[in-house]
């Protein structure tokens, strides 16, 4: 059995709208420029013609994984507030050092599929997302960079 692909709801929801258009609409638009690179004649030498199969194999591998994603996905419930960060949870950090502490993050923590941490989104399997899984409001975790050892604190969990 394949494992579990955790997805938001929004995830899940945009991933299915970019299969539904990579079907219906992207698939067509592809079949169009095969066809119409075929009828400049000599295929062997078109680079219209490979940049169109490129892309169909493109688009066919990522309908492919899409589609597996989708059959495994397990939506992250939403349950509001809660006294340890679990997959869902928006968690608010400061950086800390001695007497130091950076101005507060938040982040959200979803499964890898979803990340994208310049958006806020972080990985439950990230350095930064194992850490702050199970632990609480004004709990300090650790997470291992090339710089060397960070430490933060917990300020909010919701």
């Amino acid at each position: 059995m394949a494992e579990e692909t955790f997805l938001t709801a929004e995830g899940y929801n945009k991933l299915q709208k970019e299969l539904e258009y990579l079907k219906t609409i992207r698939r067509r638009e592809i079949a169009e420029q095969i066809r119409n690179a075929k009828e400049d004649g000599d295929i062997s030498e078109n680079a219209g013609y490979d940049q169109a199969k490129e892309d169909q194999a493109f688009v066919e591998g990522r309908i492919i994984t899409l589609e597996k994603i989708l059959q495994t996905a397990a939506i992250i419930e939403e349950n509001g507030p809660s006294d340890q960060v679990r997959l869902g949870s928006r968690v608010t950090v400061a950086e800390v050092e001695n007497d130091w502490r950076s101005p507060p993050e938040t982040y959200r923590i979803v499964g890898s599929t979803e990340a994208d941490p310049s958006s806020g989104l972080v990985s439950n399997k990230s350095p930064l997302g194992k850490a702050l899984m199970g632990q609480g409001v004004g709990q300090h975790v650790t997470v291992s960079a090339p710089r060397g050892d960070i430490h933060f604190e917990i300020l909010s969990i919701t």
